[in-house]
Formats: structure tokens, sequence, C-alpha cells
């Protein structure tokens, strides 16, 4: 066990999700990033993430059963359609971010006039 888990909860789990996934959790399953997928008796669902924390990690399909949308335990073999792309989390800050085309000043045209 690393000792960062008692002082950071950004690094995959707190201590107390630790202990209660030790304790009470039944493992459902996991996810092709590695994030592994929890169940209590009481029905209770969570994920501990396979590195940091960042909730756009998991899937849609997972997604949709750890908010109890459904029951059905996603698997990974499950065929998608050919229009479906591959889940991508946040891309904020990366170099991947969405950057629209920029306008410049003189280029913008104004559908009024402006009072002199």
């Amino acid at each position: 066990m690393n000792i960062k888990i008692f002082f950071t909860w950004w690094n995959r789990q707190t201590f107390g999700t630790f202990l209660k996934t030790l304790f009470f959790g039944k493992y459902v399953g996991s996810d092709e990033y590695g994030n592994k997928y929890y169940r209590s008796k009481q029905n209770e669902r969570w994920v501990v993430y396979a590195s940091k924390i960042e909730a756009t990690k998991i899937t849609s399909d997972w997604y949709l059963w750890i908010h109890h949308t459904t029951n059905k335990v996603p698997e990974i073999k499950e065929k998608k359609y050919s229009w479906q792309k591959k889940h991508l989390e946040n891309q904020t800050g990366t170099q991947n971010k969405f950057k629209p085309v920029k306008i410049r000043k003189n280029e913008i045209k104004k559908k009024y006039e402006t009072w002199k």
C-alpha cells in the first residue's frame, strides 16, 4: 500500500474508500483504462481509478451503471457501432484541447452601424 493514500485524495482513492472497498466492496468489473468498479450489499456503487482521479475517465457504459441508470454490468468485449468514437477523457489543458478559430477584429462584420 502506498503512503500517499493517507495524505492525498487525488491518488486513486482516499483511505476511507480503501477501507470501504476492503470490507464491504464486491468487485464488479473494470474498463479498458484499468478503473475498477465495486458494489456493496446495499447496491452502493463506486469506482477506484487506475491513476489520478478524473471523473471524465469513466466510459459512458460504466457511467450509466454507476449512476443506477442501468443494472447491466458493461463488458469490454461488447460490439460497438461503427459510428461510435472511442471514449476520451476531458482534453482541457492538453495538446488535444479544442481551440476555436481566431477571428481578427477587422474581419468582424457588424449588422448595424454605430451612432456618431
